[in-house]
């Protein structure tokens, strides 16, 4: 890790023209830092610019959501404490996923429940992550507190490669940015029919239908994105989250306008009922299923 800290959130997002559902929750966040009290992994592969807790909730009111899900950053790599910091600060409003050794003991595991977390990330990504040891993140998905589940980022060209490991897990798995397909191919593309037969595999596999700005080149409006995930929303409701990724850890020659990315879910989910399942049904069940009746109405 070397070089000047970056910037990849926007200083001053718009006001989003659609307007969440009461209840809405954005379901993958980060944060980074503050530096000075959780320092960055020395195997990080980014240094990116204090985006603490403070910052983010302030993104939360400004774009009308009510929770937020902080998915730890690669950059912070084991050391969950920026996560949980933020967690302990929300009132209740937050909860996370956690990066863990897999040598983890069990008791940590357990303090980690009580912080807040509900699942645990493996990443895929060479560019973010040295080693991926499938057998050893088989072993600490065996041992996960009741209720919580896998979180797995990877690009679509390892997606067949990983679908042994992925059949292997018995916790429900869910998807980061539906495994990053090529979203020029279109709904139909090989991309998204490959991914629609993991969907169709097993019945607890979710997807984070996120991060227009990373998969669609051609930026803002997103067209190829609205026009490739639109499709998959609609097909496998009770199973799509979204969330707004801030701050776009790597995005700092793209920056996206948060405002924006919130005015793509009308059009990803076009009906109050599937804004609903995206944005309120479906990530209580995950995150908060012991709240969840007080959220359900006739939208669900």
């Amino acid at each position: 890790m070397s070089g000047d800290r970056i910037i990849s959130w926007h200083a001053s997002p718009s006001r989003p023209r659609f307007t969440p559902p009461p209840g809405a929750v954005d379901a993958h966040c980060h944060v980074f830092g503050p530096m000075a009290r959780f320092p960055f992994s020395a195997k990080a592969k980014y240094l990116p610019q204090d985006a603490g807790a403070e910052r983010l909730f302030a993104l939360r009111d400004h774009l009308g959501f009510a929770r937020n899900v902080i998915v730890q950053a690669s950059c912070h790599g084991t050391d969950n404490a920026a996560t949980l910091d933020a967690i302990a600060q929300s009132q209740g409003r937050a909860r996370g996923v956690a990066v863990v050794d897999p040598a983890i003991p069990e008791h940590e595991l357990e303090s980690l429940h009580e912080g807040g977390i509900r699942g645990i990330r493996f990443n895929f990504l060479k560019r973010l992550v040295d080693d991926a040891p499938k057998d050893k993140f088989l072993e600490v998905a065996r041992r996960l507190p009741a209720g919580w589940h896998v979180v797995i980022y990877f690009e679509a060209d390892i997606l067949e490669d990983l679908r042994p490991f992925m059949d292997a897990i018995e916790v429900p798995l869910v998807i980061d940015h539906m495994g990053r397909p090529d979203v020029r191919q279109g709904p139909d593309g090989a991309d998204m029919k490959a991914f629609r037969r993991l969907l169709d595999s097993r019945p607890d596999v979710w997807f984070k239908a996120t991060c227009p700005d990373r998969l669609d080149p051609a930026g803002d409006p997103w067209n190829d994105f609205a026009d490739a995930v639109a499709p998959l929303v609609a097909d496998y409701p009770a199973r799509a989250l979204w969330g707004t990724d801030w701050p776009h850890p790597n995005m700092q020659d793209a920056i996206p306008d948060d405002g924006h990315l919130v005015d793509m879910i009308a059009r990803i989910a076009p009906t109050q009922a599937l804004q609903h399942r995206l944005l309120v049904a479906n990530p209580m069940q995950l995150y908060w299923p012991e709240q969840l009746a007080g959220h359900e109405g006739a939208q669900a």
